[in-house]
């Protein structure tokens, strides 16, 4: 499974729009409105990196609105619940 996270910057008018477009698309798992100088961040969730460009360039990039996007690839998920699950394991 590959991770990107995809920053998104885009027409004021356009936030809700484009969000909503981008949440639509297959291998989209969230899209959250941030502060700062971003507008979007997406999380792409999907099999391999072929996908990972189906879903970023043909996909959210494609989405009237947008003005720029930047990608990111995860390595590695550190998550306090997947830990706390696993130091827990007899604990009933």
């Amino acid at each position: 499974m590959v991770t990107a996270i995809v920053f998104i910057r885009t027409d004021v008018d356009a936030v809700n729009a484009v969000a909503e477009t981008i949440a639509a698309i297959d291998g989209v798992a969230e899209v959250y409105s941030v502060t700062g100088d971003l507008d979007l961040v997406a999380m792409v969730r999907v099999r391999d990196l072929d996908d990972v460009s189906r879903v970023v360039t043909d996909g959210i990039g494609g989405v009237p609105g947008i003005l720029a996007t930047e990608t990111h690839i995860a390595f590695r998920t550190y998550s306090k619940h997947d830990l706390e699950s696993a130091f827990a394991i007899g604990l009933d």
